[in-house]
């Protein structure tokens, strides 16, 4: 990474990180919900430009959708029928846009897929993140800092540990640039992660759950990193947008993201936290 990149992207953290952290703690639990859902239609839009590179108007369903999942999940999460129909819709609708919008036959499955997938990959995982922060109530704030840190301190261990210690290819025909070592980094950085959250703001997490959590998490986490890199590379994409400085797209910044914020709200709910 140059020099400059570098500072771009430690610009943008010491920007952004204070407006979601007071965001966090200290607003309600919607407020932090808007940045969620603003995140999904944002992380949307790019998902569906990849996808969708000449078709506005497939792109802007898909965002819409995505939009959709999100506030039934979030608002209507525990009435069932609401859910099911969500599915349905998204299932039928993105089904059915490319007999609409035909294109290019040869990659009709594609955009059929991505229709329907779409939404629910970003819109629902994603907003599993402020449920996180709603259902917890005084724990929310600390739990969603600890799916964070595991998320993007994996990321920064991995980056690391790559760079400078890299040599064995992890995937090179999906990620190149990625590295056993660096995976083994990233999980070192979710772990400290973990270790940080019980010793500093999370101490009713138990150590030895948030170590495993982490690990485990952070592991799939990588597995999303990966899945965003095929789906770039597929499409010919380099980033999957430029709204964040130094780091990309939303989507280039969340893809471990995905992973890591419904693996931490489903263990809160299985544990009965």
């Amino acid at each position: 990474m140059a020099k400059s990149n570098l500072a771009n992207r430690l610009l943008t953290v010491a920007v952004v990180a204070p407006i979601l952290l007071g965001t966090l703690f200290f607003g309600p639990p919607l407020g932090w919900y808007a940045i969620v859902f603003v995140a999904s239609l944002v992380g949307a839009s790019e998902l569906f430009g990849m996808t969708h590179p000449n078709d506005a108007f497939s792109r802007a369903v898909g965002v819409v959708m995505t939009g959709a999942v999100s506030l039934t999940l979030y608002f209507e999460g525990t009435r069932p029928v609401a859910l099911l129909t969500m599915v349905a819709a998204v299932t039928i609708v993105g089904s059915f846009i490319p007999l609409v919008r035909l294109g290019r036959v040869e990659d009709a499955a594609l955009r059929i897929m991505a229709g329907i997938a779409g939404p629910l990959y970003v819109g629902a995982l994603v907003t599993m993140l402020a449920m996180l922060r709603r259902d917890l109530g005084p724990s929310g704030p600390p739990y969603v800092l600890y799916t964070l840190m595991v998320a993007w301190l994996g990321d920064t261990g991995g980056y690391f540990a790559g760079r400078y210690l890299g040599k064995t290819k992890l995937y090179e025909a999906v990620s190149p640039k990625k590295t056993r070592e660096g995976f083994v980094g990233s999980l070192a950085g979710s772990a400290c992660g973990a270790l940080l959250a019980h010793f500093w703001y999370l101490p009713v997490l138990p150590l030895l759950d948030g170590l495993v959590l982490a690990v485990v998490a952070g592991a799939l986490g990588q597995m999303g990193d990966l899945v965003e890199s095929l789906l770039k590379r597929s499409t010919g994409i380099k980033d999957s947008g430029w709204i964040v400085p130094g780091h990309g797209g939303i989507l280039d910044r969340i893809d471990a993201l995905l992973v890591v914020s419904p693996i931490v709200y489903l263990y809160t709910a299985w544990m009965g936290v």
